[in-house]
């Protein structure tokens, strides 16, 4: 999503746009990127991934060379460094001198980072970076990228994520004590956290409820750790992936939002759920503790405390006017996330850059 609101804050600013997709791809999706105004390209056919890095690289290597001689594109933007560097040093060795590369995850998923400040010395023009946090876990230092941001020869900034497509900014009413969790259900985004802390919640305010939209590894592990805790069946409700047109919506019927991701690039749903009004509580931990601003629009718990996220939790339902205010603050705090911040920012660098190249 982050990727195709990129794609149309350059077309809104006339910049012609190809998004080459390597293996795997989604036909609606790929539909969302032309109806953006985008040409796709999906160099595998069939949606497959070669065996082995070497048939990686060679595979990748011819397709990313008929795309550039094809479109002879000026400046090249790599999202999700995936797989690797393989595209970056492909397109480097076939002329593209001007290159983009965001990071949506800090650096703690990688063992070593030689890598990535090799390729921001002497390749990449410049590494946009998701938050502040994941900045400094990746170079030592941030600054936030500003209209009158001045470019070096090689640079390294912050640009926030914006909210969805969709997302936008709407206040209703809060509903009774529901609790949502909008994620995949997997180990990194806390998904074992969640049903030890509702049966806690629940203590305290047994006419809670609980939302899980998203699936994931761990959803089965979820559901038979709900029969072990004693959880009713109308004490939560499932919803499997659903489109993000949805997702408002099913934001609105949540009272508080949980993001217990043990780490968070940026986190979207906090945003989101901001969006709509829904306070958030949330990890301490990589860009949460940017995007959640303490005790004012949300609550952070210590990362992997699930009485810490139960305790703050309960507090937080057990006290309605501040429930209230931040809500208030929630829609305020998510206005700076507005797409229409993002699209000045990222026309600011474009054009800083296009008139670089001339």
């Amino acid at each position: 999503m982050q990727t195709l609101r990129l794609v149309e804050a350059l077309t809104a600013g006339g910049y012609h746009c190809v998004t080459v997709c390597y293996f795997e791809y989604d036909f609606p999706i790929v539909q969302m990127y032309e109806k953006a105004g985008s040409r796709v390209v999906c160099l595998s056919a069939y949606g497959r991934r070669p065996a082995g890095n070497r048939n990686v690289y060679r595979f990748l290597q011819r397709g990313l060379k008929r795309v550039v001689d094809e479109y002879r594109p000026k400046i090249a933007h790599i999202q999700y460094m995936a797989p690797g560097a393989m595209p970056i040093f492909i397109l480097r060795r076939l002329g593209i001198k001007t290159i983009i590369a965001t990071l949506h995850t800090d650096a703690s998923i990688y063992r070593s980072l030689s890598l990535i400040r090799f390729l921001q010395k002497h390749t990449v023009k410049a590494f946009t970076c998701v938050t502040q946090a994941a900045e400094i876990s990746f170079f030592g230092e941030s600054r936030l990228y500003a209209n009158d941001t001045q470019l070096k020869k090689r640079n390294h900034f912050t640009i926030y994520n914006c909210l969805s497509p969709r997302a936008e900014i709407t206040d209703t009413a809060l509903p009774a004590k529901t609790i949502g969790v909008v994620a995949r259900l997997e180990h990194i985004k806390g998904a074992d956290y969640i049903m030890p802390a509702f049966a806690k919640v629940l203590k305290q305010h047994p006419d809670c409820t609980l939302a899980i939209v998203g699936d994931g590894k761990e959803r089965e592990a979820k559901q038979q750790q709900q029969k072990e805790l004693g959880i009713a069946d109308g004490s939560i409700q499932w919803h499997s992936t659903v489109p993000h047109s949805k997702l408002p919506e099913l934001y609105r019927t949540m009272s508080i939002v949980w993001v217990p991701s043990r780490t968070e690039g940026f986190g979207l749903s906090a945003i989101e759920a901001m969006s709509q009004g829904r306070p958030v509580v949330a990890s301490a931990t990589g860009g949460l503790n940017e995007i959640v601003h303490n005790q004012k629009d949300g609550l952070l718990f210590a990362t992997g405390d699930i009485d810490d996220l139960a305790q703050k939790t309960a507090a937080l339902l057990d006290n309605p006017a501040l429930l209230q205010t931040m809500k208030t603050n929630a829609l305020d705090n998510a206005r700076q996330f507005a797409f229409d911040e993002y699209k000045a920012l990222i026309l600011s660098l474009y054009n800083k850059l296009t008139n670089e190249a001339k």
